[in-house]
């Protein structure tokens, strides 16, 4: 038996692994082509020190995984607090274990909205009210697909009234006052989906506003507030 790995003394040392090294949990399923390829990819990661452990779950022989996961397909992963559904190369893989650390919800969110998992979206913002103001660097990029616009505001529609979208007034407000004219309208609709009065004063000052269309689109939120 080979002798068992020691931090210090005479034995193998191990050296500290990052702390932001994430764990990952896989589902598979028997008959599935691709299943093979992301628990390899996988292993290799954990074998290079980019994930810390791996879990592998049969929802043949464990559905409840699945139930309790949301997952209506395999392979699926989890990675740190990404959720990947469908087949990833090692090195995409390698770039969300990368950016588990952080700072990546914006990318994880367009990757959603992308793929049109638009549920999957809603819920991630549910789970992590922290990471909505990902929202608003998606509204700010001038290059984005149509998906990824259409998708952006079907997220504020599905998040109306909630409290992850009155978080954001404060940050809607910065951009009300964007020398953008369509981040001043999306700004001014979206503070009328957030449902709160503080939002009242600055709806009346688009009103106020240069564009034809912001200032139809802040009249019709301020009649929903004040109403």
């Amino acid at each position: 038996m080979a002798p068992p790995l020691e931090i210090g003394g005479s034995g193998a040392r191990i050296a500290p692994m990052n702390a932001n090294v994430p764990d990952a949990l896989l589902l598979i399923a028997p008959g599935c082509p691709h299943c093979q390829a992301a628990l390899n990819n996988l292993s290799e990661m954990v074998k290079k020190g980019e994930i810390g452990r791996l879990e592998v779950v049969n929802i043949a022989v464990h559905p409840e995984a699945a139930q309790q996961a949301g997952v209506r397909s395999v392979p699926w992963t989890r990675l740190g607090p990404f959720e990947l559904a469908g087949e990833y190369t090692l090195g995409e893989l390698r770039d969300w274990a990368k950016k588990s650390a952080g700072g990546a919800g914006a990318d994880y969110i367009r990757e959603l909205l992308e793929q049109q998992q638009l549920d999957e979206a809603v819920t991630y913002l549910e789970k992590h009210p922290e990471t909505a103001s990902a929202l608003l660097d998606l509204m700010r990029e001038e290059e984005q697909s149509l998906g990824v616009k259409f998708g952006v505001g079907a997220i504020f529609d599905a998040l109306a009234g909630s409290d992850t979208l009155r978080s954001l007034v404060p940050e809607l407000e910065k951009l009300a006052r964007s020398p953008r004219a369509d981040l001043r309208a999306d700004a001014a609709h979206y503070l009328g989906l957030a449902g709160d009065p503080g939002a009242i004063p600055i709806l009346e000052t688009l009103t106020e506003d240069e564009n034809p269309d912001v200032r139809e689109i802040a009249a019709e939120s301020l009649e929903a507030l004040r109403s």
